[in-house]
């Protein structure tokens, strides 16, 4: 199985991602998508018949090796009338920052 990702699907994805992509870019995009897709079929026909579902990537269990998560404590955060006057731009409550989506 090969994929075939056009040139107009790479320039919606790009669209859609807010890029601006010049025609190198675009015909490099298609190239490498391309053989993203080819590697997950390739890897779709190895067997997996008896191996396990992963369910947590990093190991939690108890024992060596193990990685154990902090307990869910609350914390005291930053004293908002400390901290809000020193922004560049506040209404005494909370931050502004400016806009950055256009569309």
């Amino acid at each position: 199985m090969s994929a075939n990702v056009s040139v107009q699907e790479v320039e919606r994805v790009a669209e859609l991602a807010h890029l601006e992509l010049g025609q190198d870019e675009v015909v490099r995009m298609q190239k490498d998508l391309n053989s993203i897709l080819d590697y997950v079929a390739e890897l779709n026909q190895v067997n997996t018949d008896g191996v396990e579902p992963l369910e947590q990537v990093s190991a939690l269990g108890e024992g060596v090796g193990s990685t154990v998560l902090r307990a869910d404590q609350l914390k005291p955060s930053l004293d908002r009338a400390l901290v809000t006057p020193e922004a560049p731009d506040s209404d005494g409550v909370f931050f502004r920052v400016p806009k950055v989506i256009e569309r």
